[in-house]
């Protein structure tokens, strides 16, 4: 029988190997949850060798920072969408990177709970960090093109941005337990675009 090894130079080259074991990862992640997810599992789903994670991932810790980073680039390119198409609109900005942030909540429950949790080991992962950085500095960033155009009060913008996060964070671990649902059983926008508006009204002039 052949060892899943051998195929790994062809079937996961270029950093395609470290691709799969997260893509395997938050898929036992959705399945089941943090203690259910494991180096071993993850070789298995990836269809490698049970040596093949340790490439990429020390242990189960880091294998769990991978795929929270992953959370943090992917929750930055969406923001880095809405800035793009509400830059001038700093108002719209606003209320639609909180829709983002709870709609991807809502789409990726686990991975979001992850991204925040405490067993990710944060002083030993230096590109997690920088992942979570760099998201948050979209939301200064979006704070700051609404005090240059007077939409909001002026002030230490990371702290605005902030009052943001946390309202948006607070509505998608609504939205993905279900609080936010309408008589369908989805989510309804509608349901958090008032509580962003009133944090809206707090911030403006």
């Amino acid at each position: 029988m052949q060892e899943p090894d051998s195929q790994i130079s062809t079937s996961y080259h270029h950093g395609g190997l470290r691709d799969a074991l997260i893509a395997a990862g938050l898929d036992i992640l959705n399945e089941e949850n943090v203690m259910g997810l494991s180096l071993r599992k993850v070789a298995k789903r990836a269809n490698v060798s049970h040596a093949a994670p340790y490439r990429h991932f020390k242990d189960k810790q880091h294998l769990l920072a991978g795929i929270a980073e992953e959370g943090f680039r992917a929750l930055a390119q969406g923001m880095t969408a809405v800035l793009d198409a509400y830059g001038d609109n700093p108002r719209q900005a606003i209320l639609q990177m909180g829709h983002h942030y709870i709609a991807f909540g809502v789409a990726h429950p686990a991975q979001l709970s992850l991204m925040f949790s405490d067993l990710l080991g944060w002083g030993e992962s230096e590109s997690l960090g920088e992942a979570a950085g760099e998201t948050f500095e979209l939301v200064v960033r979006m704070i700051t093109l609404a005090q240059t155009a007077g939409v909001v009060k002026q002030g230490d913008p990371e702290q605005l941005a902030r009052a943001h996060w946390a309202m948006a964070h607070g509505l998608a671990m609504l939205a993905k337990e279900g609080f936010l649902s309408g008589e369908d059983g989805e989510y309804d926008q509608q349901k958090s675009t008032q509580a962003l508006e009133n944090l809206l009204v707090g911030m403006e002039e």
